[in-house]
């Protein structure tokens, strides 16, 4: 969000905090310096919203990827690789090994996009194998501890934790927990960072696991002229089997983010080879879901937030010059749950592992060392919605039954002529199910933790909040939200919080408002507990974005939201409704709300 926030205000600082499982668990022994420095660096680059279509090595003409092509060409590629319908599973996947419906993500915000406390990360493996860590990009897997990056075996974290941003040039970003303003346009800016980042790790000599979750194809739509002036008036030859849903602004843009990112890929390629250390580093490159609009997708049925092989089949390469084969082409399925233990595996380290994971190390498949292969089902799932492929067949969350070699477009239910195939499959289904929710969907909302192990400030986004009466969100899309019309003093807005250390807290509150509506009284409570203040400052920014965009936006405009600290307020340790409202209104409204901050004084 473009001046979201002043910088320099600490989000997080962290004394001594370690999580409950790191605690559980002894550190891998690395016997010397020199041992360590045998471990290969790690680089994963993770696309947000880019389809499997959307690189030239799977065949799409309409645009021009030579940096991931020649990954592809170097290294491994799979041709059937899954991931999660939407953002936030497969970034939990991804980081536990695990299935996203395990670990507690059921959803993209509103708290929905938090793994559970005490799921164990890939960083925090390479963390504790002596590795450095960090990530650059979109989280999206929790903002308050302890699901904040820094929290998760991360050392260095530049980016945002929220689904989406509103603004893509120079917005302000969260680094280690503090806001700062960022440089230039985003994907860029975090290329900049992570690869500064890896050449101080070369530099002192440690082994590195580098994540670099880019936000882009992602709306807004928004990308430097340099890009966007290559697809503006350009004729596409490919097009989606339903080409008249194709939105052509939307689509050129997407093309266009694309080509962006191949051209950051191909920077930190360079960057590994000017460094000397392409040889001992893996690089993996891999998206988040299916394309976010429609467009060539190799007439797969399905786009983001679908189940259908579109929605779920994410290209995926590898390359570690020397040790994985050139040109490999892997058929077998795959998926983002394999990635922890297929990395460790590549990198030679074991791993703890306080609870079981999912995936399978793929490195016979990669070296092509195991002819027979085990016949495997992989689950995907959006909320209650279970589809699951096994390297022949697709059985959909409707129950249809697709021969996926005969009928890649999923265009021919084959139920009925495959009876004991779809019995074998619905099974599988229903067995996963009571796998992964052995109590039933877990429905009921978790509270929002306030102070959790040592962290001193907790920050409580309205993405997070729920609004009552005539509030009204700026869009239906919550991530990069704020709140308006507050106009009546029964209105509230609420967050369901749990108190981890009590004590005294700072409350900040980050808003809007013009000259006209000055004077509200503004009451923030929890469990019987108040602090009281009022808005006396003007400040009203025009909202920010749309100069910039390249197509229709669906989620909100940004603007410059500034803190208004509201008092002290003693919060007892517990749960409850924390709950922010007027109690007098003397102009025509209280303020456009985006944020909340408590930070712990005592």
């Amino acid at each position: 969000m473009n001046h979201l926030i002043t910088a320099g205000l600490l989000v997080c600082t962290i004394t001594g905090i370690v999580s409950a499982d790191e605690k559980n668990h002894s550190p891998v022994q690395i016997s010397s310096t020199a041992e360590s420095l045998q471990h290969p660096n790690i680089v994963v680059i993770l696309a947000d919203d880019q389809g499997w279509g959307d690189l030239s090595i799977n065949g799409n003409t309409n645009l021009h990827t030579p940096n991931i092509d020649a990954l592809a060409r170097d290294g491994v590629r799979f041709d059937r690789f899954y991931v999660g319908a939407v953002c936030a599973p497969t970034r939990a996947a991804f980081l536990t090994g695990r299935y996203h419906a395990r670990t507690g993500t059921t959803g993209v915000s509103r708290g929905q996009e938090r793994f559970n406390a005490d799921e164990y990360t890939i960083a925090q493996v390479f963390k504790t194998a002596g590795y450095a860590t960090g990530a650059f990009g979109k989280w999206h897997n929790g903002t308050q501890y302890p699901n904040h990056p820094n929290a998760k075996g991360f050392d260095e974290y530049y980016g945002f934790t929220s689904g989406h941003w509103g603004h893509y040039f120079s917005p302000m970003l969260d680094h280690n927990g503090t806001f700062v303003k960022g440089n230039g346009y985003i994907t860029d800016d975090l290329t900049d960072k992570a690869m500064a980042f890896i050449e101080k790790q070369v530099q002192s000599g440690k082994p590195f696991f580098t994540y670099i979750p880019y936000c882009t194809p992602h709306s807004p739509m928004q990308v430097p002229d340099r890009f966007w002036n290559r697809f503006a008036d350009k004729q596409l030859k490919m097009h989606n089997r339903e080409p008249h849903k194709e939105q052509p602004d939307h689509l050129r843009a997407a093309l266009a983010m694309c080509e962006n990112i191949d051209w950051n890929v191909g920077r930190v390629l360079k960057k590994l080879k000017s460094l000397g250390i392409a040889d001992n580093t893996i690089v993996v490159y891999f998206s988040d879901n299916g394309p976010n609009g429609v467009r060539w997708n190799g007439d797969m049925k399905g786009k983001k937030g679908s189940l259908d092989e579109g929605g779920v089949r994410s290209p995926f390469v590898i390359r570690w010059p020397g040790h994985l084969p050139a040109g490999h082409l892997v058929t077998q399925i795959a998926g983002a749950i394999d990635l922890l233990p297929t990395l460790t595996d590549l990198a030679g380290i074991s791993r703890p592992e306080p609870k079981p994971i999912d995936g399978v190390s793929l490195k016979p498949l990669m070296m092509n060392s195991r002819k027979s292969w085990p016949d495997r089902m992989i689950f995907s799932s959006l909320r209650q919605r279970v589809s699951v492929r096994t390297d022949q067949y697709r059985l959909s969350d409707k129950g249809q039954l697709f021969d996926m070699i005969k009928d890649p477009g999923q265009r021919k239910d084959i139920s009925k002529q495959k009876p004991l195939v779809t019995a074998k499959l619905k099974k599988a289904t229903a067995d996963w199910k009571a796998s992964v929710w052995p109590h039933g969907y877990p429905d009921v909302d978790r509270p929002f933790l306030i102070g959790y192990g040592n962290c001193v400030t907790t920050q409580l986004p309205a993405r997070d909040a729920i609004s009552h009466g005539k509030i009204k969100r700026s869009s239906r899309h919550p991530n990069c939200s704020f709140f308006f019309n507050w106009t009546n003093t029964n209105d509230s807005i609420t967050w369901y919080a749990e108190v981890v250390e009590g004590g005294t807290y700072e409350a900040i509150l980050y808003y809007t408002c013009p000259q006209a509506d000055l004077g509200s009284t503004v009451e923030l409570s929890f469990n019987g507990k108040k602090v009281q203040g009022k808005v006396i400052k003007a400040h009203d920014p025009p909202l920010e974005g749309e100069a910039q965009d390249r197509a229709k936006r669906s989620e909100s405009f940004v603007k410059d939201f500034k803190p208004l600290k509201l008092g002290k307020i003693m919060l007892p340790k517990g749960t409850g409704q924390l709950t922010l409202r007027a109690l007098d209104i003397p102009g025509s409204q209280v303020m456009d709300f985006r944020l909340l901050i408590l930070k712990r004084i005592q």
